[in-house]
């Protein structure tokens, strides 16, 4: 990540290495960035996403590509996605993505791995 003025930051994902998520594999952004709330995430999902919930963290999920099949659960329901669709993922709600897809994800307050529970 590179500050081109103090006034604004701008990343390339591509540069960005690849860390292991419960969903597959992140690129994430901007957690050294102190006056912004968030971290951005570039997430590729692999089929065997764990089923998994945060207690503090807020996610909003922007689907970027995917499978005909593909949908995420919440909860306990399975719903069906396509590109284009947004979903706004509340603290406590369990979820994961089925089937493979690439997607953005904002993750509020900055994405803190310790805030991951499995059942």
């Amino acid at each position: 990540m590179k500050s081109i003025e103090s006034s604004y930051q701008i990343v390339d994902f591509s540069t960005l290495p690849g860390t292991p998520c419960p969903c597959g594999t992140a690129r994430r952004a901007f957690a050294d960035v102190e006056d912004y709330p968030a971290t951005v995430h570039v997430t590729e999902i692999a089929d065997d996403a764990r089923v998994h919930y945060h207690k503090h963290h807020t996610e909003t999920y922007y689907i970027l590509e995917c499978g005909p099949d593909a949908k995420m659960q919440l909860n306990d329901e399975q719903i069906p996605i396509r590109p284009g669709m947004c979903i706004l993922i509340p603290p406590g709600t369990r979820h994961r993505a089925i089937g493979q897809m690439k997607i953005i994800n904002i993750v509020m307050p900055k994405f803190d791995p310790a805030d991951e529970f499995f059942d």
